[in-house]
């Protein structure tokens, strides 16, 4: 039997939890799948992604490749194409990319009792970022307040808010706010934060999602008090569900075959 592959691609990598979580899914599925992790940057990435042979079945993308896939990807879903990033890419003649970290993010909400909001203040511009707008809209957001430390690069989540239906606003991260129901953090994992601008953040922020999980807590949900707190752990694994969905009937809707055994054995491996 031929053994397919698969891999988490990003720089830097080392840290990345997918390897474990993947290869417990697999078991669990009697997969004979090997799932691993390689260095890749976003100059490299081309010329990596030619060197796969047929054995490769698919891989998850992390910073900075989202926007690298994407572009590699010759059919995306509505979540890529709306936030143009893809995390998930399923390899053959024609890569198909996806992006899960948008389910993560509602997943891991719904899974801490986060079901509806109506107003969101997101932290950073990047690819993240447009997954979690895309997320609050799901949840019914009709205003995000973007946070950045170079505002400008927020410049295509409002154009994507307005496709959405939601009202963008953008600023600085020390900038005076009002109040918010939820505070959805994509700013890298360690990210140092004043803890002036973190208090501030955190007087009006209402909820924290924190994309970050190492390390934890956050400089961000260490000044969170007493206010509901998500780690990124949340994210990482729904979105991993979902990939493996993907890798296995090409659907990130439609349930694995027992997933609830899937998704205990994941969790135990994080």
């Amino acid at each position: 039997m031929t053994v397919s592959h698969l891999a988490v691609w990003g720089d830097p990598i080392a840290h990345s939890k997918s390897p474990a979580l993947h290869s417990a899914a697999y078991a669990v599925l009697g997969l004979d799948w090997e799932y691993g992790r390689r260095q890749v940057s976003a100059p490299e990435f081309s010329s990596a992604i030619d060197e796969l042979d047929a054995s490769w079945r698919g891989l998850s993308l992390t910073m900075p490749l989202k926007e690298e896939a994407f572009r590699a990807a010759a059919t995306r879903d509505r979540h890529a194409e709306l936030s143009g990033a893809v995390n998930t890419l399923l390899l053959g003649a024609e890569p198909a990319g996806f992006n899960t970290d948008v389910g993560g993010i509602v997943d891991a909400l719904a899974e801490n009792g986060v079901t509806a909001v109506e107003t969101v203040r997101i932290l950073g511009a990047g690819a993240t970022a447009a997954s979690a707008l895309l997320a609050a809209a799901e949840l019914g957001a009709t205003s995000a307040d973007v946070r950045a430390r170079r505002p400008e690069r927020a410049v295509g989540l409002v154009a994507l808010g307005e496709s959405l239906g939601v009202r963008v606003t953008t600023g600085l991260l020390d900038a005076p706010a009002q109040r918010v129901d939820l505070t959805l953090a994509t700013l890298p994992s360690g990210t140092d934060l004043e803890a002036s601008v973190a208090a501030r953040l955190a007087d009006d922020g209402g909820a924290l999602f924190d994309a970050a999980y190492a390390p934890w807590p956050s400089a961000l949900a260490a000044e969170w008090g007493e206010r509901p707190v998500i780690s990124g752990l949340g994210m990482l694994l729904h979105q991993a569900v979902r990939q493996i969905r993907i890798f296995h009937h090409g659907d990130s809707r439609e349930p694995l075959p027992d997933e609830g055994r899937v998704l205990a054995a994941m969790r135990a491996a994080l």
